[in-house]
């Protein structure tokens, strides 16, 4: 147990020592979001799970010398997130579950929980993972610690982990450019009810809405998403609320819970029901509103476009196979669709860089041969060749760069006028760098083909012009030909004619309810 001194003056002036007692709270989490779209499966390694004082190097706001830090005595035991990707094989899950358990039972009790999820996590033959974990910790910690749960709003927010969560927040902004300020967020409410004595809130208002998008519908720099998010911070100034939340949910998993979720919780029940139904109403209202937060087309159409403009670099997203929303991130299909088109197979046309495709033989053949020599070898398709299959690379290595914490490996190959990065691992290109430690110079190239979605920050600043590809892979943002057998129906876009659901509150008990 872990008390702080404190001085204090009293009437008389003098100064009395007082113990102050420190809330102990834990931190634990497994965050993944991952499709059951796509044949790949995430393991154990995927997650680069932290343990101890590890944890720590996760969180700006928990540093050594930050207030957070000082106002309690703080547990870190596991913490484990992936890169996007397949199905969790259940062997990973349950190694990671198990070794997060034992950290619990060994370092308890607790005052609190932070438990840092993602939301969109799939196990092989288990539903509801995030409800299935909070609900074995409990089992653990016991009902009557506060757990405060922080989440991504592409996760999904089950009953279960709506009742076993205390607290409850996620991002507001997607792209995610306030992830840190909602972990930070969580864990300040946690501690708030801690010092003041509240403990557990009242009342957990929890509406499920039956509205199913891709996260590329719905960012919030655009309207209607921009709009919707803004309606949250006033429902949270108003007393007795202590936090209000929006899940758009994950749109390329097959469960029941997949779908749109408010949660409002706090201390005043009519404040906190009547905050939820109008978050899920005004949702509801602008459903039909969303669209692509870019021009989305064919890849032939993209190219067209991006051969003709002069803005430098075009960007293409190849959506489709986005590694950082569950693809398997080795599908070939838009790389053989570039490498056929005689624009790109002279070193006189356009220029063009191509983030990425794993090729692990393809990068231990380019080791051996090193920069500068010539290379004839295949990459992609080894987890996903439903589209199209191994692609043979012929051409110059121009780099060759080890240590990367999610490629391993990473080798630049000239094929043409094409810059195709290839990796020993899958691997999102989201920064300026990630290119230019390769030698590459994206703003400098007239076409940058990457493997995402909605362009994250840094690429979105970098952009001279942008279209997003409709092209196949696990994460196809065509959800109508996903062939969807197991979420809740009737689902909005996929019955666009059904009848207005019943977006009243449901009341979640407390995790200590009898």
């Amino acid at each position: 147990m872990l008390f702080v001194l404190v001085l204090s003056s009293c009437n008389e002036g003098t100064k009395d020592l007082q113990q102050k007692k420190l809330p102990r709270i834990a931190i634990a989490g497994i965050g993944i979001e991952s499709s059951t779209f796509s044949p790949a499966l995430s393991t154990e390694e995927a997650f680069h799970a932290k343990i101890g004082d590890s944890v720590y190097n996760r969180y700006p706001f928990l540093q050594l010398d930050s207030l957070q830090r000082q106002r309690a005595e703080w547990i870190p035991t596991l913490v484990g997130k992936s890169l996007p990707g397949g199905t969790v094989t259940r062997e990973a899950y349950e190694s990671l579950v198990a070794k997060s358990l034992k950290l619990l039972e060994e370092n308890g009790p607790y005052d609190g929980l932070f438990f840092d999820i993602h939301g969109a996590m799939s196990v092989v033959g288990l539903d509801d993972p995030e409800g299935d974990l909070i609900a074995r910790i409990r089992e653990v910690i016991g009902d009557d610690v506060l757990v405060s749960t922080s989440m991504d709003l592409h996760g999904n927010v089950s009953e279960r982990l709506a009742q076993h969560s205390d607290l409850i927040t996620c991002y507001r902004m997607a792209p995610h450019e306030d992830a840190i300020q909602s972990k930070k967020r969580a864990v300040t409410n946690l501690i708030d009810r801690l010092e003041n004595g509240k403990g557990k809130p009242a009342y957990k208002a929890w509406v499920p809405v039956p509205i199913l998008l891709p996260g590329e519908k719905t960012s919030t720099r655009i309207e209607p998403g921009k709009s919707l998010y803004a309606k949250i911070p006033d429902i949270t100034k108003q007393d007795g609320v202590i936090d209000a939340a929006i899940w758009i949910g994950y749109a390329w998993a097959d469960e029941p819970r997949n779908h749109a979720v408010v949660m409002v919780t706090g201390d005043n029940k009519e404040q906190v029901e009547q905050g939820a139904e109008h978050l899920a109403q005004s949702f509801w209202e602008v459903r039909k509103q969303f669209e692509f937060v870019a021009p989305t087309t064919t890849l032939d159409e993209s190219l067209k476009l991006a051969l003709a403009s002069d803005k430098k670099p075009y960007m293409i997203s190849d959506m489709g196979d986005n590694p950082t929303a569950g693809g398997a991130g080795d599908v070939t299909w838009t790389l053989k669709e570039l490498l056929d088109r005689p624009e790109f197979t002279s070193t006189n046309g356009k220029s063009l860089i191509y983030a990425s495709i794993p090729g692990p033989e393809f990068v231990e053949k380019a080791l051996e041969i090193g920069v500068g020599g010539k290379i004839k070898a295949e990459a992609g398709a080894a987890v996903d060749n439903r589209f199209a299959g191994p692609l043979t690379l012929e051409g110059t290595i121009t780099a060759i760069k080890k240590g990367d914490v999610n490629a391993e490996v990473e080798v630049v190959v000239k094929v043409g006028n094409i810059d195709v990065i290839v990796t020993k691992k899958r691997k999102p290109y989201h920064h300026l760098s990630d290119f230019t430690n390769l030698g590459l110079q994206p703003k400098e190239t007239d076409i940058v083909v990457v493997k995402i979605g909605y362009l994250v920050p840094e690429l979105y600043d970098m952009r001279g012009d942008w279209t997003m590809a409709l092209t196949p892979g696990g994460v196809d943002q065509d959800l109508q030909r996903l062939g969807y057998k197991r979420i809740k129906r009737p689902m909005f876009p996929l019955d666009a004619d059904m009848e207005d659901p019943d977006l009243s509150a449901r009341w979640i008990p407390a995790s200590n309810a009898e």
